[in-house]
């Protein structure tokens, strides 16, 4: 059979897959768990929704934000939990250059594109092909096919991510994508809003969180990129050791929301580690990207689970990424996927407890 025909066939299962979960609204909630260790995830925008893990005290908390039903992740526009792309973060002027043809984007950030436009992989329906909910291997794999087109993206992408639980008390996050037919940028990005305190223990102020970079790419005033690297020596950004979140927070206009270009070549980069002392929870992050965005859910006002009202600075993200507008940037390394050369990001988190 020809590489066409099975070019072809590919693309109309997942056409009709696509089609009979839009039709029966086939949206669900999938937890895998082991032990005392759970995550529950939901297929509209691969979102994780909940994280429960023990404290100190032995006592279990739920520590990323969200809501209680797939209604308000429908109406969400904090990408809570959510894989963002086609491309996240942000393109300015919502196009780019490909190959000599300009492509534009449907933007959403005044005269930009942030995390793939108003209708991203955040706010689609992602079908699931593996799960397994506990025993030795607890996992699910959800795929999306975005079409040719979709958002001004060219190009079909078949994208994957599967949430795994391992020993002890580890999260691995590993996204893939594969360009069927043109040549497209793909920059995926994992989107929880976690206060390991627990969602509703307050601001993340206190936490003392080390980044393992010493520079981040400047940006405007809209956060779009320059161009130019800048060292975080003796800035309020400066978090290669650790020191609490706020320490200088008041020194920025708003609060984090930069990409630090990670220090470490290493296929698997050490990014940060965060810990809160109240609960002695540790969240210690690895992963493949060049790049992470640090954002302290700034401006944030939302009523999240159990009616809680979450409030500016009550989490942080910890996005690993390519870079910003690389599609616009020939000095940033390039977020371009070509046919043949399939992308893979992948993320470690790693759980663990200080009780003194």
């Amino acid at each position: 059979m020809s590489s066409k025909v099975n070019l072809f066939i590919c693309l109309f299962i997942l056409h009709l897959c696509a089609a009979a979960s839009v039709r029966g609204h086939n949206i669900g909630i999938y937890e895998i768990k082991k032990g005392d260790f759970s995550v529950k995830v939901t297929n509209f925008g691969a979102r994780i929704i909940s994280v429960l893990l023990p404290d100190k005290y032995g006592k279990i908390g739920d520590v990323v934000l969200g809501y209680d039903t797939i209604e308000e992740y429908k109406n969400d526009t904090s990408s809570f939990g959510a894989i963002v792309g086609r491309v996240a973060n942000r393109i300015g002027g919502a196009q780019f250059t490909l190959n000599g043809t300009l492509y534009k984007l449907i933007a959403n950030d005044g005269n930009n594109t942030i995390h793939g436009g108003s209708k991203g992989f955040s706010h689609v329906i992602w079908k699931v092909s593996k799960y397994e909910k506990d025993g030795s291997n607890p996992h699910i794999t959800l795929i999306y096919h975005s079409a040719d087109g979709e958002q001004g993206f060219p190009g079909d992408l078949l994208v994957s991510v599967t949430y795994a639980l391992k020993d002890p008390y580890k999260l691995s996050v590993v996204m893939k994508a594969k360009a069927l037919n043109k040549a497209t940028p793909v920059n995926l990005a994992q989107h929880t809003y976690w206060n390991i305190g627990g969602h509703t223990s307050g601001d993340i102020l206190s936490n003392v969180i080390q980044i393992f970079a010493s520079q981040i790419t400047l940006v405007d005033q809209h956060l779009i990129p320059t161009g130019a690297l800048s060292t975080v020596k003796n800035t309020a950004y400066d978090f290669l050791e650790p020191r609490k979140v706020g320490s200088q927070i008041n020194k920025l206009q708003n609060g984090y929301d930069i990409n630090y270009a990670l220090d470490s070549s290493a296929k698997m980069k050490h990014v940060a580690i965060v810990y809160d002392k109240k609960s002695g929870r540790v969240m210690d992050l690895q992963a493949s990207a060049r790049g992470v965005q640090f954002y302290t859910a700034n401006s944030l006002i939302k009523k999240g689970k159990g009616g809680y009202v979450y409030q500016p600075h009550a989490a942080l993200c910890l996005e690993t990424q390519g870079f910003p507008d690389a599609v616009n940037h020939p000095n940033f390394p390039s977020t371009i996927v070509t046919p043949g050369k399939n992308y893979v990001h992948k993320m470690l988190y790693t759980f663990s407890i200080k009780k003194y």
